[in-house]
């Protein structure tokens, strides 16, 4: 029996896993694939040079794949990819890529994409991130693994999350956050460190002590941004349990294009 309703419309170019499910009433567009095991409910549409993978599941009224809301994109076939395991909820938007950035827009693997968040063009979000209700990336935005987004957070063009970070609800975010920083308000403010969610994910009490000790110099001791990179390096030479984490802070504040948070 097949697993495509009479009523969705499939382009004969389409390339679409035996195993995927299609809802009524969606559309999918000739330059698509699906992965195998990806359900596609009803009212959805996918569009554009896209690529989905396994196991991800779209809830009714989806858009994926459209045009960049952006007025110099003139046709480019520019792309959007979308990795495993995936939930895209009611209302999601993601947009494809533009040529004047990677040309990409890419979502990884186990993200919770909740209700109307939107994803815009060239967007690099990672994977086991959580997206609540309503929140919204503009162009270019980078997000790293693991990181939070609470509803209704508005995060600025061009800017950098951090993985394991958490943007609390409401929150306007203009500037780049560090890994593992809580942040909170309109302008956003650092609040400490997103301690409940490394206990979460298993990080152990002497990584979150050699963490909350990096963001005591990047925010608590009076140091100037280039002095803090270099008083984490040699936190970093003194931690044996956190090393990596602090040097992934560290090297956070290489790329941070917009100015941390601070």
């Amino acid at each position: 029996m097949s697993k495509i309703h009479p009523s969705a419309i499939v382009d004969s170019k389409a390339e679409l896993d035996s195993s995927v499910e299609v809802g009524p009433y969606s559309i999918i567009g000739p330059d698509v694939r699906i992965g195998a095991g990806t359900v596609v409910g009803p009212h959805v549409v996918i569009e554009g040079h896209t690529t989905v993978g396994k196991d991800n599941k779209f809830f009714q009224f989806c858009s994926i794949g459209a045009a960049p809301q952006d007025k110099k994109w003139k046709g480019e076939p520019t792309r959007l990819e979308i990795g495993d395991g995936n939930t895209i909820r009611e209302f999601v938007t993601m947009n494809l890529g533009t040529a004047q950035d990677e040309g990409v827009t890419r979502l990884g693997d186990d993200n919770w994409i909740s209700a109307y968040v939107h994803l815009a063009h060239d967007c690099q979000v990672g994977s086991h991130t959580i997206f609540s209700n309503n929140a919204q990336l503009a162009g270019h935005v980078h997000v790293g693994d693991h990181a939070i987004l609470s509803g209704y957070a508005g995060v600025h063009q061009f800017c950098k999350i951090g993985a394991h970070a958490f943007i609390g609800m409401y929150t306007s975010l203009t500037q780049d956050v560090p890994p593992f920083v809580l942040v909170s308000g309109n302008p956003a403010g650092q609040r400490g460190v997103n301690i409940e969610g490394l206990k979460r994910r298993g990080f152990s009490r002497d990584q979150i002590d050699g963490i909350r000790a990096a963001y005591k110099l990047l925010y608590r001791s009076g140091l100037t941004l280039e002095e803090a990179k270099a008083a984490l390096l040699e936190e970093e030479g003194r931690s044996t349990a956190a090393a990596a984490d602090i040097r992934a802070m560290r090297e956070f504040l290489g790329v941070a294009s917009r100015g941390i948070v601070r």
